[in-house]
């Protein structure tokens, strides 16, 4: 087996010399080709430099912006959208209401999700955002009581990937945390049928509304995450897709806007998670959440209307 030096030319491509017959010719080979024939060994000639195609640091999360209910983190987009609909709470919980997540992935954000069939890692986001919400205590769902045993809000968070370009629960978490960040409770009524409705549709007004005012819901150890993928001795924060599916090994940390760890998550891998390095995966993630809620700050700030 022959092997051919690698060299990083002027231009910050690999190039590799390929001898001929004659001896006196040679080839290059750009980037691309390159990363495409050998993806492992492409990354691995950057970490040696610690160093990312991207020109990244290791662990330098992506650029990430917040608009509404849209979340961007590089080219991972994501939308979030709720609906509020009232239900009968259940017994254990009479003066809770309920949240429902659910997370979709259409043909349009990757062209691994084919058309008529559901993408394989949809429900496992979508899992992932709903222990991740509820147990955080985002959101108390007493807050969501109308009536106490007769009447709450179901709130429904359905969550669009518009790009899928690595770390999805990140930027899928971001995007709910936003949602929710601007969701207003409508002011109620009861009508004469003792059924629950809009007060201002249904001309009600001049009725002792169920709940006073519009209002938003308090938020309280808001969930905020970094994914990181290892190899060997390296971590890489804020994959991208390209990085997830050639380092196979994810770990996923979620602390609170009190830096508490709120969970953990690593499926499989072929690298050991060892002490040290899920420490490290949570020192990047107490950085990335100061960036985090520095960036929903500005985010929520420059949506609000006078």
């Amino acid at each position: 087996m022959c092997f051919f030096p690698l060299f990083r030319s002027k231009e910050n491509r690999l190039t590799m010399g390929l001898p001929n017959a004659s001896g006196d010719l040679s080839t290059e080979v750009e980037v691309d080709a390159f990363r495409r024939l050998f993806p492992l060994r492409f990354y691995e000639k950057h970490l040696l430099e610690s160093i990312r195609p991207d020109a990244r640091p290791l662990g330098r999360a992506r650029e990430t912006t917040i608009a509404l209910a849209l979340a961007k983190i590089g080219s991972t987009t994501m939308l979030a959208a709720i609906k509020m609909e009232v239900m009968t709470p259940s017994l254990e919980t009479p003066d809770e209401g309920c949240i429902a997540i659910d997370f979709h992935m259409p043909p349009i954000c990757s062209p691994i999700v084919r058309p008529g069939r559901p993408a394989e890692g949809a429900p496992v986001v979508a899992k992932q955002l709903s222990d991740t919400i509820l147990s955080s205590g985002m959101i108390n769902l007493k807050e969501l009581s109308l009536v106490s045993g007769k009447a709450a809000w179901m709130a429904y968070l359905d969550i669009y990937c518009l790009d899928a370009d690595g770390a999805l629960f990140d930027t899928a978490l971001l995007s709910a945390v936003a949602a929710f960040s601007h969701l207003e409770i409508p002011v109620v009524s009861l009508n004469d049928d003792g059924k629950i409705v809009l007060s201002e549709e249904q001309g009600l007004s001049d009725r002792e509304p169920v709940n006073k005012e519009k209002r938003k819901i308090n938020l309280s150890s808001v969930p905020f995450s970094l994914t990181c993928v290892l190899h060997k001795n390296y971590i890489l924060a804020d994959p991208t897709a390209e990085e997830e599916s050639i380092m196979d090994t994810i770990v996923t940390v979620v602390l609170d806007s009190s830096s508490q760890l709120v969970s953990l998550h690593k499926p499989g891998g072929t690298v050991l998670a060892y002490t040290s390095a899920i420490q490290d995966c949570i020192a990047l993630t107490r950085q990335r959440v100061k960036e985090l809620q520095k960036i929903l700050e500005e985010g929520i700030s420059g949506m609000e209307v006078d």
